[in-house]
């Protein structure tokens, strides 16, 4: 199936009340890793590239699979360009021919400048028939070229995204109501501003974005811990609370961290029992095992399994 727009698939996921898991890539192994689970579920699926997974891999190597695995797939398969924050990059995405969706967050930027600037990358995109996501409001957090400190970290507010909205033309709407991106979310117990969420959902009926929603599920951290990786800290947002949000009005989750777990953990474990091989065909299968594991259970919990 060819690639489809972020638009169609968020447009009926906004109307069916669930989330499509968007999934950030870095290799071939993790493009195959979540094709396989939205197979199995028969979900719609978001394939992203960061802009760190395109100063590692590049962005037409990247691109050119997952054109490639999009059309041998049955699922609907959005290619997006998750946290556009250098404007250049966003532009060069758009006229690359590769992508069906970008997303700019501009949210570091003062609100009308972010309004400026989002508006003007929209008219770009639809030009193309390509969907923008854009952002209001900051995560807090490192991954990859995102850095926001936890004290400029600043929610988003309901009034001003409505407007934001209309004055853009957007297709999604990334929010801040208390996540923050890399494995380390929280030092308690995750707490996101549901009702900032409901507020924003009923001023803009828009398809909402959740950023930094990986939930660092115990039984992978503990596996990776188990054998060497040092993250018995990192803390992510619970499955109870993605869901209620969901409930809420979102309608996209934006899932890393959980994969680069799983991958290491697949990738440290066989290490360990088999010193012997140097296969890195056989290394990398178990990690990709884990990570098919790991969005499969994110597919279910979204609501997406069996809409595609």
């Amino acid at each position: 199936m060819p690639l489809v727009t972020l638009k169609k698939v968020l447009t009926k996921a906004n109307k069916r009340n669930y989330a499509v898991g968007a999934f950030n890539i870095n290799n071939l192994e993790m493009l195959q890793a979540i094709m396989e689970a939205a197979e199995a579920e028969r979900s719609p699926v978001i394939i992203s590239t960061s802009e760190g997974a395109i100063n590692y891999a590049g962005m037409m190597e990247l691109g050119s699979l997952v054109h490639i695995a999009a059309k041998r797939s049955k699922r609907p398969v959005v290619f997006h360009l998750d946290h556009g924050k250098n404007y250049n990059l966003v532009v060069e995405a758009i006229k690359s021919g590769l992508y069906t969706s970008v997303m700019y967050d501009g949210s570091s930027l003062p609100f009308e400048q972010n309004i400026k600037k989002t508006k003007k990358l929209v008219a770009m995109a639809h030009k193309r028939g390509i969907s923008l996501e854009a952002e209001l409001g900051s995560i807090a957090g490192i991954e990859d070229f995102v850095s926001v400190e936890e004290k400029d970290a600043h929610l988003t507010n309901p009034d001003q995204a409505k407007d934001f909205i209309r004055r853009t033309g957007c297709d999604a709407l990334a929010i801040a109501v208390g996540t923050s991106h890399g494995a380390y979310k929280f030092s308690g117990a995750s707490k996101l501003d549901q009702k900032r969420l409901t507020q924003i959902k009923l001023l803009t009926k828009m398809p909402l974005v959740l950023h930094g929603a990986s939930g660092v599920p115990s039984n992978i951290k503990n596996l990776c811990i188990k054998y060497g990786c040092k993250i018995e800290k990192a803390k992510g947002v619970s499955d109870a609370s993605i869901k209620k949000a969901i409930s809420n009005g979102i309608n996209k989750i934006n899932i890393d961290t959980d994969l680069r777990i799983a991958f290491d953990a697949g990738i440290r474990k066989f290490l360990k029992d088999n010193p012997e091989v140097i296969d890195p065909r056989k290394i990398l299968t178990p990690a990709k095992e884990l990570i098919t594991k790991v969005v499969r259970h994110k597919m279910k919990m979204f609501g997406s399994s069996n809409k595609g």
